[in-house]
């Protein structure tokens, strides 16, 4: 990537963390400066790539012009071959600050988000101390946040037991929607809703229209399920079957028929619900899904066994189930792509030694998610454009953050530069998520984020990250 400005000298570039590619060469403005423009000849404008200029105030896009319009001011140009794209909206991240700060905080989950594209996230209600389930524990997490963001973050709250009476004054508080539990979430302090509670729920949040967002899985197709302690992957994956998220599903589309909630289904791992959720889209129900660049690159049948590192809830499948999401997103069925960033600390994610029945669930990916699915995307001749559309516009979209997201005049100038002649080698202990623990680490991926603008600003450069910049969002 390159960047012009008057009277400054080209310098040369440092690899960007996790990374061992060749550097890039760039000239001011430094990391931390405002650009009057970013150009490039692959923008990505209203769904297709071509040459222009993005002009930049008051961290807005105000025009999209020529590639060659002259600009009074300092330009972000990208290299001909580089794809300049929205910033991604990553709706699925756990923060984990205040409380388990420790396992991630603010600072280092939004930094490793910048250093991926990431502009926008939205923290997950659970795994801090107090969860987001009351307008005191937003306010914690709002504290907690507050001077330590690189990005700008969004907060989800929480639907559990008991707290019907706190989700309207959440959702006025400018929360985007509520996750919920079907069956344990793993944390004591956010419990999951049984039939009738998760029934309730959906009525409350139906009245003002707000969105339910539902880990899906079926706690007495669990219960059913058989569980050997040990090391072997395939042991762990008997016992999180497909049929737990099956069930859990046409429970939550049952939900939405009932009484016309919008619900959002997370982290979709088994492709055996594709066709219950077509079917639920074709009702006219108010159903949407997501799932995670895990499911779309890894395979269960190359999973060592005695990782936790690839430990996640539901699990990562089979090859064949893998493609079968794939088709999924090409077919319309699944909307967005999300990383579900969920860290924790060593000793939680090493606990049993290998055994991965004690080992704390989820996969820590928010810096390479969206490059991870951009190569797999490549390599399926599935072009970006595509790619930002799951991650960026439809998220944005999902959690109604209609300036974010796309590259159009109106819309914050958020802006990343996807360089696929800077490869990827991912290590764990570069990545800047707060233990370098990592199921990518050691995959080679074929394009490098080696860019990135948060409202006309630059916060990535050279590996450098802009701290401070980012802002908390609340519902429009």
């Amino acid at each position: 990537m390159t960047t012009t400005a008057p009277d400054d000298a080209a310098r040369p570039a440092a690899p960007a963390p996790g990374t061992g590619s060749a550097p890039v060469r760039l000239v001011a403005p430094a990391p931390g400066d405002l650009v009057a423009a970013v150009r490039g000849r692959q923008v990505l404008v209203d769904g297709a790539l071509r040459a222009a200029t993005l002009r930049v105030a008051d961290g807005r896009i105000t025009a999209v012009d020529a590639y060659d319009v002259p600009v009074d001011g300092p330009v972000l140009t990208a290299p001909d071959h580089a794809y300049v794209l929205p910033g991604v909206v990553d709706t699925h991240v756990h923060v984990n600050e205040p409380g388990r700060t420790a396992w991630e905080g603010f600072a280092t989950a939004t930094r490793a988000a910048a250093l991926g594209g990431v502009t926008t996230l939205v923290d997950m209600p659970l795994n801090s101390i107090p969860p987001t389930t009351t307008t005191s524990g937003l306010a914690a997490k709002r504290r907690a946040a507050t001077g330590q963001l690189s990005v700008d973050v969004a907060l989800w709250g929480g639907a559990v037991p008991g707290n019907l009476d706190d989700l309207h004054p959440l959702w006025d508080a400018g929360v985007m929607g509520f996750k919920c539990f079907l069956s344990p979430s793993g944390v004591d302090e956010f419990p999951p809703l049984g039939p009738a509670a998760f029934d309730a729920a959906l009525r409350t949040v139906a009245a003002f229209d707000g969105l339910v967002i539902v880990h899906a899985e079926d706690p007495a197709v669990l219960a059913d399920a058989p569980v050997r302690p040990g090391r072997v992957y395939r042991d762990f994956l008997a016992s999180r079957p497909h049929e737990a998220e099956t069930a859990a599903i046409a429970r939550v589309v049952a939900g939405a028929r009932a009484t016309g909630c919008r619900v959002h289904v997370l982290h979709l791992s088994s492709a055996r619900a594709l066709d219950l959720l077509a079917d639920a889209r074709a009702e006219g129900l108010p159903v949407t899904v997501e799932t995670c660049p895990h499911y779309l690159t890894f395979d269960a049948e190359a999973i060592p066994d005695a990782s936790p590192a690839h430990k996640c809830c539901p699990p990562i499948r089979d090859a064949g189930n893998r493609e079968a999401l794939w088709d999924g997103l090409l077919d319309g069925i699944i909307d967005v792509v999300v990383t579900d960033h969920s860290p924790a600390t060593a000793q939680e994610k090493l606990r049993g030694d290998g055994d991965l029945q004690q080992a704390w669930g989820g996969v820590a990916g928010l810096q390479v998610g969206f490059q991870a699915v951009a190569h797999g995307a490549a390599a399926r001749g599935i072009d970006v454009a595509r790619v930002s559309r799951w991650m960026a516009t439809g998220t944005a979209d999902l959690v109604g953050l209609p300036h974010k997201g796309r590259l159009a005049p109106g819309a914050d100038a958020d802006v990343l530069v996807l360089d696929p002649r800077v490869p990827l080698h991912v290590d764990a202990r570069a990545l800047a998520h707060r233990n370098p623990i990592s199921a990518y680490d050691g995959v080679e991926l074929s394009a490098s984020v080696t860019g990135t603008v948060l409202r006309g600003r630059v916060v990535v450069r050279d590996g450098a990250v802009t701290a401070g910049t980012g802002r908390l969002l609340g519902r429009p």
